[in-house]
C-alpha cells in the first residue's frame, strides 16, 4: 500500500518502510507523527484520488534526524562591469521513517 503525501509545499509517494527527506518540520528525533494531507492512497490496482484530500486516511511517520542538504552554490556576474557576488544557500531537512499507511 502506498500514498501520496503533501507536506511543506511538495507532493511525496510513501510506503510503509521508506525513509524520505522532507522540508523541515518541528519535531523531536524520535516523536511520531502523523501526517492527514493525503492525496491518493493506491493498494495493488486500486487507486483512490482524492479531491482534495482522501477523507480518513493518514500516514505515519517517525522523525528519524534533521539535517542540511549540500550546499547550493550562487553565483552573479555581469560581463565587462566588474561585477561578480558569490552566495549559498543549504536547505533544512528532516528525515522521516514511515511506519504505517492508512485508509
Amino acid at each position: 500500500m502506498y500514498a501520496v503525501i503533501k507536506t511543506g509545499g511538495k507532493q511525496y509517494k510513501v510506503a510503509a518502510g521508506e525513509k524520505i527527506k522532507v522540508e523541515q518540520i518541528a519535531a523531536d528525533v524520535g516523536q511520531e507523527i502523523t501526517i492527514d494531507q493525503v492525496l491518493a492512497v493506491g493498494n495493488g490496482a486500486d487507486l483512490t484520488v482524492g479531491t482534495p484530500l482522501v477523507a480518513g486516511a493518514s500516514v505515519k511517520a517517525t522523525v528519524v534526524s534533521h539535517g542540511k542538504h549540500d550546499k547550493v552554490r550562487i553565483f552573479k556576474m555581469r560581463r565587462r562591469k566588474h561585477y561578480q557576488r558569490h552566495g549559498g544557500h543549504r536547505q533544512t531537512y528532516t528525515e522521516l521513517q514511515i511506519s504505517a499507511v492508512s485508509a
